[in-house]
């Protein structure tokens, strides 16, 4: 059985693979009889859109402010949809024993893999590669020392927290304050259209 490594950019799966003992590459992923080491490039997970829930969201409106979705679904990004498949893949392998974080070590790299098992309806166990620097001595520290995904449960939320009230106040705010000065430069357009009252016919 192989332990599938998830790294946050192809550079880092890279680094990871010469690492480990020069893995060799298969494609645009490294592989050998004991890793198979993939990477993101970036977020490729998304939340849902308001018009994603309801279609009639899609009209901007301030009859429909606030908007705050049932659930905050996933859904992969479309321009990197091709990348979410192919590990989508790599995470349903039937080889696969285990699948380890090694996105970067922080709130935003916990995210980003967050999102990517959970779309993938996984169930693999899950670990954490720690690494505070990309030096080989360090590389090597993190893969001795691999942490209990549930360690990083607090960041985890944190990070969850941070997406979910980003989409909030971004949906509603600008909606909002787009739907306000688009008013209000059709009050002024129509004032400027109009002559004054002492001129009227």
């Amino acid at each position: 059985m192989k332990k599938l490594v998830i790294a946050e950019k192809p550079s880092v799966a890279r680094d990871l693979a010469r690492v480990l003992g020069k893995v060799p590459k298969k494609d645009d992923f490294f592989e050998n009889g004991e890793w198979v080491i993939d990477s993101a490039v970036g977020h490729l997970v998304e939340l849902y859109m308001p018009d994603d829930f309801d279609p009639k969201l899609k009209s901007w409106k301030i009859s429909n402010l606030p908007i705050i979705p049932p659930a905050f679904d996933l859904k992969p990004i479309a321009a990197t949809k091709k990348k979410f498949q192919q590990l989508k893949k790599q995470l349903k392998r039937k080889d696969i024993e285990l699948v380890i974080n090694a996105c970067d070590a922080g709130r935003e790299g916990e995210l980003i893999f967050t999102y990517i098992y959970e779309l993938s309806k996984t169930k693999l166990p899950a670990k954490r590669l720690w690494m505070l620097s990309m030096t080989d001595n360090s590389i090597k520290e993190a893969f001795a020392n691999l942490r209990d995904g549930k360690d990083l449960q607090p960041l985890q939320d944190a990070a969850r927290c941070r997406s979910e009230s980003d989409w909030l106040i971004g949906i509603n705010g600008t909606r909002a304050v787009t739907i306000k000065r688009t008013a209000s430069r059709g009050r002024q357009a129509r004032r400027a259209a109009s002559p004054p009252r002492g001129l009227r016919a």
